[in-house]
């Protein structure tokens, strides 16, 4: 019996060495793989979720009614779609904010002129 277990202790411990070197031995494989870019062509070719062709459809599907249901509620959505009405009403700007910048582009006006004045 206690030979049994001399034989598995020494069988853990070669397991350890050899998982110790396999673990070394991938990240070798690993920087080399960076260093050499294909391990971005690897990861890219692989797909991430394959969606069957039924269940394509029913996602079309649903996502065309959420448009529809959004069309309806928002009359915005179908100016924009359509082309012909523009999307948003044109913004128009109050008297007082209109004379206020009046106000200062007149004064940047009169001071460069007065800037000119003196230098000539």
């Amino acid at each position: 019996m206690g030979n049994l277990t001399n034989v598995l202790l020494q069988l853990r411990e070669e397991r350890k060495e050899i998982q110790a070197q396999v673990k070394k031995l991938d990240q070798a494989i690993s920087v080399i793989e960076s260093l050499n870019g294909s391990a971005t062509i690897r990861t890219a070719n692989e797909p991430t979720r394959i969606i069957s062709a039924a269940s394509r459809r029913k996602m079309v599907r649903a996502q065309k009614a959420r448009w529809a249901k959004a069309r309806e509620s928002h009359p915005v959505l179908v100016a924009k779609t359509s082309g012909s009405v523009p999307a948003h009403a044109k913004r128009t700007m109050s008297a007082s904010a209109r004379r206020k910048i009046v106000a200062a582009q007149r004064a940047r006006w009169a001071k460069l002129k007065a800037g000119q004045r003196r230098a000539a």
